[in-house]
């Protein structure tokens, strides 16, 4: 199905609504001469490392741990970006390593 050119601008613009609507009403909603509520301080605090975990074990659940190769490219590469966070304290270069090392290990060594 191709869309015509109305509801190929509508679309585009429907898209960009959702997208400003969503980047500035924490704005409108929480100035910065007013406190916000201590929920958000709250969830500010605990959920990115609530999402984190999300990610890991998301990322894990299809990993058999029983058959080969039992999990070992992605155990590796958790460890790597841990390393690589402890030693660098970069986000991108741990995400970027950990990638990196899983991949070169998924398609050389565990084929």
């Amino acid at each position: 199905m191709q869309l015509t050119g109305l509801q190929t601008l509508i679309t585009i613009l429907a898209i960009a609504l959702g997208a400003m609507l969503t980047r500035f009403t924490p704005f409108f909603l929480f100035p910065d001469h007013k406190e916000p509520p201590k929920i958000i301080g709250y969830l500010g605090k605990m959920l990115p490392a609530a999402m984190m975990g999300l990610l890991v074990v998301y990322c894990l659940k299809d990993v058999s741990f029983l058959n080969s190769p039992h999990g070992i490219p992605e155990i590796v590469a958790i460890i790597s970006i841990i390393f690589l966070h402890k030693w660098k304290n970069n986000v991108l270069l741990s995400i970027g390593g950990g990638t990196a090392v899983y991949m070169i290990l998924v398609q050389t060594m565990f084929k």
